[in-house]
């Protein structure tokens, strides 16, 4: 009998372009067991289409659809900011699922404000991933 607990998510999907942030938060997430599932995406453009994908083929969206999306505000090509516009384009079956939670450095006040008014981010919080962050959502 397997008496390892249940993750409190089902897939969680980072979202950041630093390497050793994914590292260090995918080890967070897994010795937290958050997850049973995790998408890393080192950029905004290929997290985007991956949801894009799914939002075409419903019987994968019910099984591989992230409950949680940590995405960064500071990224080439594609900012987090970028992201949410694209993201705002994508079906309700995505938008209605997925918590955004804003994972990032920045400390600029018109960033914060920015994500406050995002109705798709659902908190703003500094790097790294804690534990007690991840056991307060």
């Amino acid at each position: 009998m397997n008496n390892k607990p249940r993750a409190k998510y089902n897939t969680v999907m980072l979202i950041d372009d630093n390497e050793i942030d994914n590292i260090i938060n995918q080890k967070m997430i897994e010795g937290n067991d958050f997850a049973e599932r995790l998408y890393i995406h080192t950029g905004s453009r290929s997290a985007l289409e991956f949801l894009q994908n799914l939002d075409r083929d419903t019987e994968a969206l019910k099984h591989l659809l992230p409950d949680i999306i940590f995405l960064d505000i500071n990224m080439p090509v594609m900012d987090g900011f970028q992201f949410l516009e694209e993201y705002d384009k994508l079906s309700a079956n995505i938008k209605d699922h997925c918590k955004v939670v804003m994972l990032t450095t920045s400390i600029n006040p018109s960033d914060m404000d920015l994500a406050k008014k995002s109705k798709y981010v659902y908190r703003y919080i500094n790097k790294p991933l804690t534990s007690e962050f991840l056991k307060e959502i």
